[in-house]
């Protein structure tokens, strides 16, 4: 595998983690889980470039610990399957986070949240990157009838190895077109997040539907825009949502 390889891995372990932000959605929208209630995601995800690809199945735990803040963990078993390599499995980057809304569309016409994520060494020697970083972003949502936009971003301080700081933006268009069905629309652009790759531009379409007040299934699919090749081919999500 060559030093390009190398670096490309980095970056698409950068995209698929990013994937992971608002499920299903790479925007994350500023609505904490209601106070004292769960919302548990059981995802696997990933996104395919000319090297390969890279993939994580696991659990997204979020409990609302007061009524406008969100405490967050990510645990992922990642997967990575590269050309010129043999297929490694392994417990990726775990993510701690806390989203805080502090604006309310009641008030202010826009919920507004501030959600710092860290995310901690891999303990895998193949898998992830063995260093911390931290993303703070800042995320935005409007309600009108059945629809809702939400979007926003931030940087990530994310030091170490070929790793380099990077930032990432996107916004989310979505509709209520069934009591349980939604629909949406999303575009994204990322930075280059290691030394010698490539900023990245994707798109994607998402789907939620109810099975009952308890269990949901999300869904995520599309493509990348710019730079696919490198950087993402198509990226995909799936999982099943328990809220109590």
């Amino acid at each position: 595998m060559t030093i390009s390889d190398v670096l490309g891995l980095l970056f698409g372990l950068g995209c698929m983690r990013s994937v992971l932000a608002g499920p299903p959605y790479v925007s994350a929208d500023p609505q904490p889980t209601d106070d004292k209630h769960y919302e548990i995601y059981l995802f696997t995800s990933g996104t395919n470039t000319r090297q390969g690809t890279l993939a994580a199945s696991g659990i997204d735990f979020n409990y609302g610990a007061l009524p406008d803040l969100q405490l967050t963990a990510v645990i992922p078993f990642a997967f990575e399957d590269l050309i010129g390599a043999a297929d490694a499995t392994g417990l990726g980057n775990v993510e701690l986070a806390a989203k805080y809304r502090f604006a309310h569309q009641a008030q202010f016409g826009w919920d507004i949240a501030i959600f710092p994520r860290i995310f901690l060494p891999a303990a895998s020697a193949s898998l992830g990157e063995h260093h911390s970083s931290l993303l703070l972003p800042l995320w935005l949502q409007r309600d009108w009838g059945q629809w809702s936009t939400f979007g926003g971003g931030g940087c990530e301080i994310n030091h170490g190895g070929g790793s380099d700081n990077f930032c990432l933006i996107g916004w989310t268009l979505v509709r209520q077109v069934l009591p349980r069905l939604q629909l949406g629309a999303e575009l994204v652009h990322q930075t280059p997040d290691a030394q010698g790759t490539r900023a990245t531009t994707g798109s994607g379409a998402g789907v939620r539907f109810d099975i009952n007040d308890y269990c949901h299934v999300l869904g995520y699919a599309g493509p990348g825009l710019q730079n696919a090749a490198e950087t993402d081919r198509y990226s995909w999500y799936l999982s099943i949502l328990l809220t109590f």
